[in-house]
């Protein structure tokens, strides 16, 4: 699973100029999954991300969470995380599960996040989506379920 997690002001997604999902302060999380990826590996990202220490304290350090400072998560599925780029000019997407899957970690995903009592919400699986964002700090923050 990999994820791309930005801190932003705001966020939103729209599909066909309809906005599908929209948030004000919290968590703009880009989210993969990978052929072999399974809902444990959803659950421990969900976690990390609702505990991840990057919004200001009273004294400007990064020391609380989104649950913390009461703000929201819009996740956006973007398979092309999974690109292998080293070789050739077109990347290569192989490495993202197939759409059943990537849409049930997804959900899953989500799911595990409201649980946490954060707001949650979503762009449209699978859809072309036009995403804007609002990066505040700026403050980005790459996950990879491979990394050690």
């Amino acid at each position: 699973m990999r994820a791309l997690v930005q801190r932003v002001k705001g966020a939103s997604v729209t599909v066909e100029a309809e906005t599908v999902g929209e948030i004000d302060q919290g968590l703009l999380v880009f989210l993969c999954a990978e052929a072999g990826d399974n809902e444990t590996e959803s659950a421990f990202f969900a976690r990390k991300i609702a505990s991840m220490r990057i919004f200001n304290d009273a004294e400007g350090r990064l020391n609380r969470s989104v649950v913390d400072v009461g703000g929201a998560v819009l996740v956006v599925s973007q398979f092309t995380l999974a690109a292998a780029w080293r070789k050739g000019n077109r990347p290569s997407l192989s490495g993202a599960a197939l759409p059943e899957l990537g849409e049930r970690l997804y959900d899953h995903f989500c799911g595990q996040l409201a649980q946490a009592g954060i707001l949650v919400q979503t762009g449209r699986f699978g859809a072309h989506m036009d995403v804007s964002l609002v990066n505040d700090g700026p403050v980005t923050i790459w996950m990879n379920s491979a990394d050690p």
